[in-house]
């Protein structure tokens, strides 16, 4: 385990407590374990390589993925190399044919990558899988560079199996968002609605998201994992392609946030972290969905912009004591009666 440090008082990234472990192993499969009897609702600590033997094929409605980009980088002792693109894509093959077999014929997978790495999952997603669509995400986070564009965006390849034949919620998915310049027909709001917080309108998700701030230290679902993504990113991804009680696959479970995520919205999930820490962190993060299994920006089943949270909270507490002072005035006039 990583050496635990005095965080300030503001600072809510997860750690795990050495007294902790023993409790948190119990939530942790083995690649021992996995052998023996697969199960959903497993985290599972080993490689994927070895474990992906034992995954049932056709299996998952759903399958997220979320590998090493081609950069070198340190994960907490697991250190991946940065290659050449011709390698890279080996590296991508060896394990995402495999991946393919586990979704089921009417299965999604959604692939995340950067834009260094991204033509080559796009050339080896499409060598199994039909490409529907690419989702940029904008996440607001990056290094400065003096002699290039500061790099803040991510891709999302969603493909499936049968592209006559896929999941896709978008209900499910819509984004609340300020209305700038309100048009109404005969005095009344068109398509958007009049609140005393502003006006605001449910609008179709577009494949370019700038909605969704990735997880720093003052988030509660914020790890020390170099590249957690948020809940509310792999939110949209589970409604819009799942539905209650699915299965869904994780095969770098990373920090624990498809497990989470899949938890707080009532589906199965499974899985597969070489990293043992990281292991610890997901499970810790479990325990506490039980407690909290809010996502941050999702609410009322709807998702709201960026830095709308104060609001929210501030329309949850109109409508609290609105229907406070209705009640207490029903109350007097019965008792009046």
């Amino acid at each position: 385990m990583s050496e635990l440090k005095e965080k300030s008082k503001r600072n809510r990234t997860i750690v795990v407590l050495p007294s902790e472990v023993d409790k948190l192993e119990e939530k942790i499969t083995t690649f021992e374990n996995l052998r023996e009897k697969f199960e959903n609702d497993s985290i599972i600590h080993g490689d994927l390589l070895e474990c992906i033997e034992y995954i049932p094929n056709n299996y998952f409605d759903l399958i997220i993925v979320d590998p090493p980009y081609n950069l070198s980088k340190d994960f907490h002792g697991k250190r991946f190399t940065m290659m050449n693109d011709v390698e890279y894509e080996q590296y991508l093959r060896s394990w995402f044919y495999k991946l393919c077999d586990k979704l089921k014929s009417n299965g999604t997978l959604y692939m995340c990558g950067d834009w260094k790495c991204t033509s080559s999952m796009q050339r080896v997603i499409s060598e199994k899988l039909t490409i529907i669509n690419r989702i940029s995400w904008q996440r607001e986070k990056g290094r400065g560079a003096k002699r290039n564009w500061k790099n803040c965006m991510e891709d999302i390849w969603f493909a499936v199996k049968n592209p006559n034949n896929y999941c896709f919620n978008v209900e499910a998915v819509m984004m609340k968002r300020k209305v700038i310049a309100p048009y109404k027909v005969n005095g009344v709001p068109k398509d958007w609605d009049e609140t005393s917080l502003g006006n605001f309108r449910l609008t179709y998700p577009s494949n370019f998201w700038d909605d969704i701030s990735i997880p720093f230290w003052s988030m509660p679902e914020n790890t020390d994992h170099p590249t957690q993504k948020p809940e509310k990113l792999y939110a949209k991804l589970i409604l819009a392609s799942t539905n209650e009680g699915d299965k869904i696959f994780d095969p770098f479970l990373g920090s624990g946030t498809t497990a989470v995520v899949a938890h707080k919205l009532n589906r199965k999930y499974v899985g597969i972290e070489i990293n043992h820490e990281y292991c610890l962190w997901a499970a810790k993060r479990l325990n506490l969905a039980v407690e909290n299994p809010n996502i941050q920006g999702y609410s009322d089943g709807v998702f709201w912009e960026r830095n709308t949270l104060a609001a929210i909270n501030k329309e949850r507490h109109c409508n609290r004591e609105n229907s406070y002072k209705s009640s207490s005035l029903d109350l007097k006039f019965e008792n009046h009666e």
